[in-house]
């Protein structure tokens, strides 16, 4: 173990002494990671999640929620970390021309306070008590990051390559890297090149609806962009490294890369998270066909190889710093379909993060899958179509403005029908087409006490705070 792992770990498993030593004086403090890949809806996410527990009309399924006395936002406890601007998201959700807030870039921060009456045979002998939600937001590409920790460089080039050559996104990049001679002297204009073209396949992949795109900071690159941290690219291993080499280079930037980048992302944030959401767009992958199906599936996978799954405890918390106790994976866009179908998305779900469940659930955690929207953009009906009426959801096109009804396809009641397929590597589905459409907020008027409309968000706070409440 190198000194700087040894180093961290002590810093965590201090901090934890301290936090555990004086919990029974202090407020209750949970910290929720929320993240996801790109167009999970993250953002919209934590906007619905944080309007419906301040007015929680629309939370019946919040056991606590007649218990909570007071909500409210309060200045977060990391003061480097920007704020998540809720206000100014659910401003554009819930405006006169309401629209999608921008997506997640970097991490953020949020919380909000509860006080909340106890209950229990000395609850009267007990004031209220005080219970605080720290909301950690942060893109899911630098999750995916994580496992990079365990990979050397010719590991992960060999692994990229080799992804790239079953996409037809991967050709341009692939040709280029081939051509390549890695044991050559260092020409930076040509590590410029290289890296330029390896991030616009990342870019052409992430679009195509691959959901392992890492380096993630190649697609986010923030501060970073054009720094030497982020000019590097897989290559094949030439016969010889000299240390002056093009490949040599490579390992050292991706190896700091993963030092300057990847480490401090999980010692400053990832390390301190108590309970955790991932949000999968499921019906994008669907949609995506067979190929991007099994590819969020081996994903989900490796996202939960990343988390330390368990139950906090003393000890536990003292020598390996805290473990996420609970993880919930959410397939989002559920007002995409007629809630006839929400089971089989929910089970769908569940079987594409089965193996990741099962390693969670061996270690003590607690995970959970079900489908939800953050914001509900769409109102369910039924109409005839060739002689048959089908369940159907309406809403407002995201290109045109005008109102559309969408039948998305059906999907099957048993997940293995598009997961054998996928896992097969069959080209597309043969028994069946999914579409779908992109629906704009609509217009609403909130009444006094209830938040935005919403599906299931108040099942996704009970199983993520409702033991803390």
């Amino acid at each position: 173990m190198a000194i700087s792992d040894f180093t961290d770990r002590l810093g965590r498993s201090l901090e934890g002494l301290v936090s555990t030593a004086s919990a029974p004086f202090a407020d209750t403090v949970v910290r929720l990671g929320v993240t996801g890949l790109s167009r999970a809806g993250k953002t919209v996410f934590i906007t619905g999640l944080v309007a419906n527990l301040l007015d929680r009309g629309r939370m019946p399924q919040l056991s606590a929620a007649g218990r909570i006395e007071a909500a409210y936002l309060q200045p977060q406890p990391d003061d480097t970390v920007p704020r998540f601007d809720v206000e100014g998201h659910l401003a554009a959700l819930t405006g006169d021309a309401p629209h999608w807030p921008d997506s997640t870039r970097a991490v953020s921060e949020l919380r909000l306070s509860f006080r909340v009456r106890p209950t229990g045979l000395l609850s009267g002998l007990m004031g209220t008590q005080t219970v605080h939600l720290d909301i950690v937001d942060y893109p899911g590409e630098w999750l995916l990051d994580l496992a990079l920790l365990d990979k050397s460089y010719a590991d992960w080039a060999e692994d990229s390559l080799a992804r790239m050559a079953k996409r037809p996104e991967g050709a341009e990049f692939l040709a280029i890297a081939r051509a390549e001679d890695g044991s050559l002297r260092l020409d930076e204009p040509r590590a410029q090149m290289l890296a330029g073209a390896f991030t616009a396949y990342l870019h052409a992949a992430r679009a195509a609806g691959w959901s392992d795109c890492t380096p993630g900071r190649f697609l986010l690159p923030g501060e970073l962009a054009g720094s030497p941290v982020l000019t590097f690219a897989p290559l094949p291993m030439p016969a010889s490294t000299p240390r002056n080499s093009l490949w040599h280079e490579m390992e050292r930037r991706y190896e700091a890369y993963k030092a300057k980048v990847v480490k401090p992302f999980f010692r400053d944030h990832f390390a301190r998270i108590d309970r955790q959401v991932v949000l999968v767009d499921v019906l994008g992958a669907i949609h995506a066909g067979p190929q991007a199906l099994e590819d969020l599936r081996q994903t989900m996978a490796e996202i939960l190889m990343a988390f330390r799954p368990g139950r906090n405890g003393f000890l536990t918390e003292i020598l390996l710093g805290k473990r996420v106790e609970k993880v919930l994976f959410a397939a989002t866009k559920a007002d995409h379909l007629h809630h006839s179908q929400h089971a089989a998305l929910t089970a769908i779900t569940e079987a594409l993060v089965r193996e990741a469940r099962d390693r969670a659930a061996f270690s003590g955690a607690e995970v959970a899958a079900l489908s939800l929207a953050g914001l509900r953009a769409t109102v369910e009906d039924r109409v005839e179509r060739d002689g048959q009426m089908l369940d159907v959801v309406r809403g407002r096109l995201l290109s045109t403005g005008k109102q559309a009804a969408m039948y998305p396809g059906e999907l099957p009641a048993d997940p293995s029908r598009l997961l054998s397929p996928a896992r097969q590597g069959a080209a597309r589905w043969l028994d069946a087409d999914f579409a779908l459409m992109s629906f704009a907020p609509a217009r609403m008027a909130l009444k006094p006490g209830e938040g935005p409309p919403h599906i299931r968000l108040d099942r996704a706070a009970e199983f993520l705070i409702g033991d803390r409440l």
